[in-house]
């Protein structure tokens, strides 16, 4: 009945379930666990009318033509420079850690010279790495990083990672840089925003298909099984392909343990007031348990609402509890052994492909993991 299953309808199942049914004229059931597609994505209005993302906030952005030209087929753009700012002492300072953050902490003097000394040292644009920037020689310059090690960087990483940050896979340190410039986008790609209607609609959009069949409260183990490198649907062999999107160590039932991840408890709470922060994203970065508070109506570009809907973010370690949301790969060497024992048990099964997080134990923004998807269904045709 089918020429291909996709599990999962996130941005990766979504994005090459579309493209296989398009392009290749292929039948595809996409099998979601959840009672919704979207993946993380999913969005809704709240009781207030608010349209909040359930799993925390998410950006859209990206330089690739392709993707951009992709979604927009199924969306239009709410398009806007996402600024982020952290909450230090008393402060709200633009992080990345830029030279408008360094004119804020700093007398004029000094920042003009401080400034003048990192254009020489980086150049203009520069995204300098936090631990790259404590190993300058200039006492000065070292001076800067150690006001952002400590202020902005070092709590808010044990928070959100549970680590310190010479623990911490260069791959994530470096999403955090300090940037030589005045741009206090938290993004440098040409095209920023949300789906103006929603990342739900946008979704739905997508998997609108003759040929895409959705089925939602549906767990893949209730409907596949793997046995001596045969893959079952429903208790007949499946010759098709097979493109798993979920966490690859449930599928072999944690045989080898579970891969580490860190999750987030989100607390959202709505206000009758027309502003909580006057920011989409604050951080904070020192004593808060929490992370950062996100306002949805500076996210969204609301403005026909009554109150405001903020969410709190509490990071923890992941345990695969009941209701617990893997979301961040913790990339340490041991966890990608741990993982490549996962993904060799795959090999045995023709036309298998992992795409995604938590199947690839990898973070992608949305346009790279859409990008993935779209290069994914080019190479199945």
């Amino acid at each position: 009945m089918y020429d291909s299953i996709i599990v999962g309808a996130g941005i990766a199942g979504a994005t090459v379930a579309r493209r296989l049914a398009e392009k290749s004229d292929k039948k595809v059931l996409v099998i979601e666990r959840r009672n919704h597609i979207g993946g993380n994505c999913y969005d809704k209005l709240d009781d207030y009318g608010i349209l909040i993302h359930e799993y925390g906030p998410h950006i859209f952005h990206t330089q690739d033509e392709g993707v951009r030209e992709f979604l927009s087929r199924f969306t239009e753009w709410y398009d806007f420079g996402h600024e982020v700012v952290a909450k230090v002492g008393e402060q709200l300072i633009p992080v990345p850690f830029n030279l408008n953050t360094l004119h804020m902490v700093y007398e004029k003097e000094k920042a003009d010279h401080l400034e003048k000394k990192l254009l020489e040292a980086y150049g203009e644009g520069s995204r300098v790495p936090i631990m790259r920037l404590r190993e300058n020689p200039d006492e000065e310059v070292r001076e800067i990083a150690d006001y952002v090690y400590e202020n902005i960087f070092l709590y808010y990483t044990m928070k959100q990672w549970g680590q310190k940050p010479e623990e911490i896979s260069p791959e994530v340190t470096g999403r955090v840089p300090v940037v030589i410039s005045h741009d206090n986008r938290y993004f440098k790609d040409r095209y920023q925003g949300v789906p103006l209607h929603g990342f739900t609609p946008m979704f739905e959009a997508m998997l609108n298909h003759g040929n895409i069949e959705v089925w939602t409260n549906t767990d893949c183990s209730d409907v596949l099984t793997f046995v001596d490198g045969k893959i079952y649907f429903e208790g007949e062999e499946f010759q098709g392909d097979l493109i798993y999107t979920g966490a690859i160590d449930e599928l072999f039932d944690c045989r080898f343990g579970h891969l580490p991840y860190r999750s987030l408890d989100f607390r959202f709470e709505h206000l009758n007031q027309d502003s909580f922060q006057n920011h989409s994203v604050v951080n904070y970065t020192v004593s808060e348990d929490f992370t950062r508070i996100t306002e949805f109506k500076y996210l969204t570009g609301q403005k026909d609402t009554e109150g405001t809907t903020i969410v709190r973010e509490y990071p923890f370690a992941y345990t695969g509890a009941e209701g617990e949301i893997p979301y961040y790969a913790i990339l340490e060497e041991k966890n990608e052994r741990l993982y490549e024992k996962y993904r060799k048990l795959t090999e045995e099964y023709p036309h298998f492909y992992l795409l995604g997080r938590l199947a690839e134990y990898k973070y992608y923004n949305i346009d790279a993991m859409c990008r993935k998807a779209l290069d994914l269904a080019e190479e199945i045709g």
